[in-house]
């Protein structure tokens, strides 16, 4: 038996006027996920507990058949693992985003300033490592250290560092004075400090000099936030007695995978947006089951990117490549795999989380999956995989690791 997740981070949605009152995964053209749907079981799962983060992180290992409430000590330390970089068990690990900030044109405090893109223009890897590299050399010391990780996503180490404060990600106050969503709570003052600092060391950066001449978004400040305490997970192998992997270009899911003892796999040209490499990320996926792997987890952030970043018809286009470049392919070669050696697979699709066009942030609302299972034949009713289809069947898990183990076992 093989095992295929495929997950649109982010897919699920609410209906939308541009989409004529239709949600995305509604108005996305998806024949071959439609098909699948209407033999296979399908409803909604709550992946999140009402009492843990709305994030990714906790929402995929959920997903993954990791209950949150029992494993989950905070996103930053699950992409510090995946970075490599050295985490003990006094370190407080913080996501340490490149940002952009505007201001109306006048001089303003730094506490008055806008949130203006929280990817710096998605500036690109190397830039971003010049850029933390130089602000480590200027604001880290004993015990605190800025560590570069892809594009604007990066990494603080903090040594017995506060774990209690109250930060908030940029992605939720993009267009907002920053004001309100400073840091507040325990070393609130020694948080923000690191903030201004990076933002006067950054104004005349050679490479932020550059972008503007390019017309690009500047990397103005570091912003800090999503802190936590290193993860300690029993493996997958030991829950569930079968190999498996994870197919990515985030941070995040490839320190889920090696905290859970998966590999993980990266793609050449996977950025985790929309012109990511997604054909790429198929054909990974069919070498892992060509080299004896038994379960895949292909994720694609490009939904949840353009759900925060209110691009409406590029939410339905990610959705459409999730179709045409990572679902029909794989399933074609699980087809040909039965016909050809007898062998079964089952079928998981699904978001982690719903990301809304209208608010630009996550929530912890239900989202609708599709389980198919090649030896089984069951007529769900569903003829259009979306959130209202899916809610029509009935079928409600109440956890992710409930709906995970249908799928494993």
């Amino acid at each position: 038996m093989k095992y295929l997740i495929v997950l649109g981070d982010g897919m699920a949605d609410v209906p939308n006027p541009i989409l004529s009152g239709k949600t995305p995964l509604q108005a996305a053209s998806t024949p071959t996920i439609c098909e699948y749907a209407s033999k296979a079981i399908c409803g909604l799962v709550k992946t999140l507990p009402d009492n843990v983060e709305p994030g990714s992180g906790p929402a995929n290992m959920s997903v993954m058949g990791y209950d949150p409430l029992i494993y989950y000590t905070g996103r930053s330390p699950l992409e510090a693992i995946s970075m490599g970089v050295p985490v003990e068990n006094n370190d407080i690990v913080f996501r340490c985003n490149l940002v952009s900030l505007q201001h109306n044109g006048s001089v303003v405090p730094f506490e008055e300033l806008t949130m203006h893109d929280y990817s710096a223009g998605e500036i690109s890897t190397a830039e971003a490592q010049v850029i933390i590299s130089d602000l480590d050399n200027a604001l880290g010391r004993e015990g605190l250290k800025l560590y570069a990780g892809r594009s604007y996503r990066h990494c603080l180490v903090w040594r017995d560092g506060p774990l209690h404060s109250e930060l908030t990600a940029p992605h939720d106050i993009t267009g907002r004075t920053i004001s309100q969503y400073l840091p507040k709570g325990p070393a609130r003052e020694d948080i923000l400090n690191l903030m201004k600092r990076s933002y006067e060391l950054l104004k005349e950066h050679p490479i932020n000099v550059n972008r503007r001449l390019e017309g690009k978004n500047t990397a103005d400040s570091i912003w800090l936030w999503g802190q936590g305490t290193k993860p300690v997970w029993p493996s997958f192998k030991s829950l569930y007695n079968k190999s498996g992997a994870v197919i990515s270009a985030v941070d995040l899911l490839f320190g889920i995978a090696i905290s859970a003892g998966l590999r993980p796999i990266e793609v050449e040209g996977a950025t985790g947006n929309l012109e990511s490499n997604l054909s790429g990320k198929a054909d990974a996926a069919i070498r892992a089951f060509e080299d004896g792997i038994e379960y895949v987890y292909v994720h694609v952030e490009a939904p949840d990117e353009c759900g925060h970043q209110g691009d409406v018809l590029g939410k339905v286009h990610a959705i459409e490549r999730i179709e045409n470049e990572i679902v029909r392919p794989l399933l074609t070669y699980l087809e040909d795999l039965k016909k050809s050696t007898g062998e079964d697979f089952r079928f998981l699709l699904l978001p982690d989380h719903p990301t809304p066009l209208d608010i630009r942030t996550h929530t912890s609302d239900p989202v609708p999956f599709i389980l198919y299972d090649s030896t089984k034949y069951v007529s769900s009713g569903v003829t259009k995989y979306d959130e209202f289809s899916c809610n029509e069947t009935g079928v409600f898990y109440p956890t992710g690791p409930s709906l995970f183990e249908s799928f494993i076992k």
